[in-house]
């Protein structure tokens, strides 16, 4: 038995493990769209559900269907509390290695036309096709729906389905009147591309695909001239410092602008602030609260045990804590790009804010 493992003749040299380790976490992360490829399709159906609910905001409920016996439902999104007795629209998820084409989805449409006529459902007033690869010519059928019923029925009548061949010629003929009196402008294809567009819209995004890059990070936020009701616990730490550092110049807030290293420093902690306040609301809206709570736990978890050292004064502790601040490893998670030096600093005040850390303290000169 050979005690090698990897490929090549026995004896070769091989790479030490942490080689091979360092170049597995090097390796890059899959893009969305070709981890979706990769579904399965039961993954790619709950991939749908999620997506469907950003298509209409008027549904009252998104509902998977898929499986043995389901008429050709595979998600449904309801119009009203009626559902598949009232209006309604369907996504029919094709998984397929090849692209979807119209021999496909008119069998998939005549499943569709058979369980209406049977009773099951009402006929939807829109039927998409979902599927990660769709033939060119599809789309360009579906844009003519008049040639395309005229295609549908024609195949109809001389189809070996056995879905319609075991019909009744009474139920076949149902059938037939129920597609002919249809709109066939119901029937729609989305690729993959334009559902991920979609998707990105939807909380599942960052769940789903949590290493994606985004097209565009936080927006720049602007300290106000007037402090916000937010600032007020970290400026008064903030001042804190300064009555002590400048005992005979400052008492309080409204004397710092009068000292211009003060004056200074304050807006440069105010612009901090912001920079992290600005990767929150990113974090909150974007992605998940979750990553910047995260970031806050990496900053705390490193300045504390700076800011635990004896210090001359407030200053000097602040000051030893924003240059480790700034300096801190994140954990990595999608948010983690854009949390920049300056966002890092203003974490600290953010923390200031939750009496997790403090400047100044008693007895220290």
């Amino acid at each position: 038995m050979s005690d090698s493992y990897g490929a090549g003749s026995a004896g070769a040299e091989q790479p030490p493990l942490t080689v091979l380790a360092h170049s597995l976490r090097m390796a890059p992360m899959p893009s969305p769209k070709q981890m979706v490829s990769f579904y399965d399709p039961d993954q790619f159906e709950e991939f749908v559900k999620e997506w469907v609910p950003a298509l209409n905001a008027k549904y009252t409920l998104v509902e998977r269907h898929g499986g043995s016996g389901d008429h050709g439902v595979d998600v449904a999104g309801y119009l009203s509390h009626k559902r598949l007795e009232g209006q309604w629209h369907n996504y029919q998820c094709k998984r397929y290695a090849a692209a979807l084409s119209w021999g496909t989805a008119a069998g998939e449409m005549r499943k569709m036309f058979v369980a209406a006529a049977a009773g099951a459902f009402t006929v939807p007033t829109r039927y998409v096709f979902v599927a990660p690869i769709i033939s060119r010519s599809l789309p360009r059928q579906f844009a003519k729906p008049t040639e395309c019923r005229t295609k549908f029925l024609q195949e109809l009548s001389t189809t070996r389905d056995k879905l319609v061949t075991a019909l009744t010629d009474e139920q076949r003929r149902v059938v037939e009147e129920l597609a002919a009196n249809t709109d066939f402008a119901m029937f729609e294809c989305v690729d993959l591309d334009e559902m991920l567009e979609l998707h990105k819209t939807t909380p599942h995004y960052v769940d789903r695909f949590p290493y994606a890059p985004f097209d565009q990070g936080p927006q720049q936020m602007i300290p106000p001239p007037q402090h916000r009701d937010d600032e007020a616990r970290y400026v008064q730490r903030l001042v804190d410092i300064y009555c002590e550092h400048f005992p005979s110049a400052i008492s309080g807030l409204d004397d710092v602008p009068a000292v211009e290293e003060a004056s200074e420093h304050l807006k440069r902690q105010r612009e901090a602030f912001y920079a992290a306040e600005a990767v929150r609301v990113f974090a909150r809206d974007a992605t998940q609260p979750a990553y910047f709570e995260r970031v806050k736990k990496d900053v705390y978890d490193i300045v504390v045990e700076v800011a635990a050292r004896s210090y001359p004064d407030g200053w000097e502790r602040h000051s030893a804590v924003m240059a480790v601040a700034g300096t801190v490893q994140l954990t990595p998670t999608v948010l983690t790009p854009f949390v920049e030096t300056n966002a890092r600093k203003g974490v600290c005040h953010h923390l200031a804010n939750e009496n997790r850390l403090t400047w100044c303290r008693e007895g220290e000169k």
